[in-house]
């Protein structure tokens, strides 16, 4: 591995890489996700680029999806690439949860498209079986598949799982479009079916409150499409950060329905109701020169969305581990506080979007 090669190009990408103690590199999987979703098409004509393909297939699994969170960049050892050999018929950690799989094809058709290897146009096309595979009748898709455990069983919008599945399949049905080089004829129809049910998947977990349509959990049930419980901090709640890409999606599919334009609607009008004004929620640090996180009045502050609002009284909900409702994020333990994303301000996008969408399709 050429270590100052591949630092230089990183930098020029607009990435990096940490460098430890011992002045050696340490290799995370957020910095995967980095090269995989934002690479120029340059380099995948690079030796790195290709060394790191290398990698990514042997991290996929037969059944034809991924683990997640691996650095797929990082070099590996003759002893690395036998157990992972070993281990391709294992199944039980496939998922699409952070950005797991959806990044590994994407990165996958980039290379394709540069090089022409049938190696990374087979696997990703295996990919895509993988993907469709785990739809469930109803349109949905669970967390992790095939063997799903616990609330790995629901569908899944928390971290935009499912949004990412779903942009792919729109994507991927596209005559035109940045997988129409990779694609394989008989997944192109089987693709924009499965996207046509996951849009009325989507519709059915929009949560309705007293004949009022608001927007959408983290994660529904496989099977009444209520929401669930995820993790002991992740309670049953209306989560404006996930129905941030659900709203974004719903804007992007053409000739909309009349269900689709009144969902947007409600959910729009939910978000700039629910909104939370002259707050910031920043980083200090505590009397033990620790980091910690903490809300500060400011006026002038752009909105903000609280991660989670009580499904019951529409009011934000600040949760620790010991799934306890909290009303103020300073009440639960600082290592949640500062662990997980409390406060969003991803919905702003959508308003300028949905200005211009609302006057071509609302009359």
């Amino acid at each position: 591995m050429k270590r100052f090669l591949l630092t230089g190009m990183m930098v020029i990408m607009g990435l990096s890489y940490a460098k430890s103690e011992d002045n050696t590199f340490t290799y995370s999987a957020r910095e995967w996700r980095k090269i995989a979703n934002n690479s120029p098409e340059e380099f995948f004509k690079t030796a790195e680029a290709k060394e790191y393909a290398e990698n990514v297939l042997l991290y996929q699994r037969n059944v034809g999806g991924w683990p997640k969170n691996m650095p797929m960049h990082k070099p590996l050892s003759k002893e690395e690439v036998d157990l992972l050999i070993s281990q391709k018929d294992i199944d039980s950690d496939c998922t699409t949860d952070n950005n797991a799989t959806i990044s590994e094809m994407k990165y996958l058709s980039g290379m394709y498209k540069e090089t022409r290897d049938r190696r990374y146009k087979t696997a990703f096309n295996n990919g895509m079986r993988y993907i469709l595979s785990g739809q469930y009748d109803n349109g949905g898709w669970p967390q992790f598949w095939p063997n799903p455990k616990g609330y790995q069983v629901h569908i899944t919008f928390n971290d935009d799982s499912m949004m990412n599945i779903m942009k792919l399949l729109d994507e991927y049905s596209k005559d035109k479009s940045e997988y129409s080089h990779i694609r394989e004829k008989e997944l192109i129809t089987v693709s924009r079916k499965a996207h046509e049910k996951g849009l009325k998947a989507i519709l059915k977990c929009q949560y309705v409150k007293n004949g009022r349509k608001t927007i959408w959990p983290q994660q529904c049930d496989k099977n009444n499409y209520q929401p669930e419980k995820a993790r002991s901090y992740e309670l049953p709640s209306l989560s404006p950060q996930e129905s941030t890409k659900i709203i974004k999606h719903l804007m992007s599919v053409k000739n909309p329905s009349e269900e689709i334009k009144q969902s947007v609607v409600s959910a729009m009008e939910w978000l700039e109701e629910y909104k939370l004004t002259g707050i910031r929620f920043e980083w200090f640090r505590d009397k033990y020169e620790e980091y910690d996180r903490h809300v500060v009045a400011d006026p002038d502050a752009e909105p903000l969305w609280a991660r989670y609002y009580d499904l019951d009284t529409d009011k934000p909900y600040f949760c620790g581990r010991d799934g306890v409702k909290k009303n103020s994020v300073a009440e639960i333990e600082r290592e949640r506080r500062v662990g997980y994303g409390w406060y969003t301000d991803q919905p702003r996008e959508l308003f300028e979007t949905y200005a211009e969408w609302k006057k071509e399709h609302i009359k």
